[in-house]
């Protein structure tokens, strides 16, 4: 299996629904994605149009995940009819590109709701032990 090149192709039928997604990259337990414009009903492991993004889901040394988008391409392809995936609505939503998208909104009121219920967990066992 050979590797589309990160830049694209630049190849596509002029009528054919884009779409912009991510492509999986990286390795076992080490996943890198590229935002890329493909057509609609290739798989990621076909040729792109055109790389543009990418998203290192991993935290580095500092804590941060890298993110880098070309906003003007992006904004070039919603122009012209591309749709977007789940998963990049989200991030770009997160970047300020796009409105928040719901299940960011969802996301966090679970994360919210498993940290309150890990803390009162925590104190009841604070408390059953300094009883005894």
């Amino acid at each position: 299996m050979s590797i589309p090149p990160a830049s694209g192709i630049g190849r596509f039928y002029k009528h054919s629904a884009k779409s912009i997604r991510f492509v999986r990259e990286g390795c076992t337990n080490r996943p890198f994605y590229h935002i890329v414009v493909m057509e609609r009903r290739k798989n990621q492991h076909q040729p792109v149009i055109e790389q543009v993004g990418t998203y290192d889901p991993m935290p580095n040394q500092r804590n941060e995940r890298l993110v880098s988008f070309n906003f003007e391409r992006i904004r070039y392809w919603l122009g012209h009819g591309a749709h977007m995936s789940t998963p990049a609505a989200e991030l770009l939503g997160l970047a300020g590109f796009l409105p928040i998208h719901p299940r960011t909104y969802m996301t966090a009121w679970r994360n919210r709701q498993r940290n309150t219920k890990k803390k009162e967990d925590e104190n009841e066992k604070e408390g059953g032990a300094a009883a005894t």
